[in-house]
């Protein structure tokens, strides 16, 4: 993916805000660089649940990439329509979304500043 797909998606997470405001505008940004589909599956109760997404799910290749916080996966970050090139863009989109991702994790009362 582009370095300008990567800029927007680092500017949506700077910005801040309500978590799933950011997550729902990351996936956004995902559909609008040219992913047929994208969307978040968050962990909850050791099962994927999905969250936030944009474009149609069909049958291009559905690529995943986890989404870890604190060495736990809390998510999955999922696009359709990716090549193998853009394996080191969409890790680096989990790693800037991760700490958005904490809908379903339990932080055991810590609270957390994403």
């Amino acid at each position: 993916m582009s370095e300008a797909a990567l800029a927007t998606v680092e500017a949506v997470v700077a910005r801040g805000g309500d978590a799933d405001d950011v997550v729902r505008a990351v996936v956004a940004a995902l559909h609008d660089a040219g992913y047929a589909w994208a969307g978040i599956l968050f962990v909850e109760d050791g099962a994927l649940s999905l969250g936030p997404d944009a474009g149609t799910p069909g049958t291009a290749g559905r690529t995943t990439v986890p989404v870890v916080w604190d060495g736990e996966p809390v998510a999955e970050l999922a696009v359709e329509g990716a090549t193998p090139e853009d394996a080191p863009f969409l890790a680096r989109v989990a790693e800037l979304v991760a700490g958005h991702c904490l809908v379903g994790w339990d932080t055991g009362g810590e609270a957390w500043n994403p």
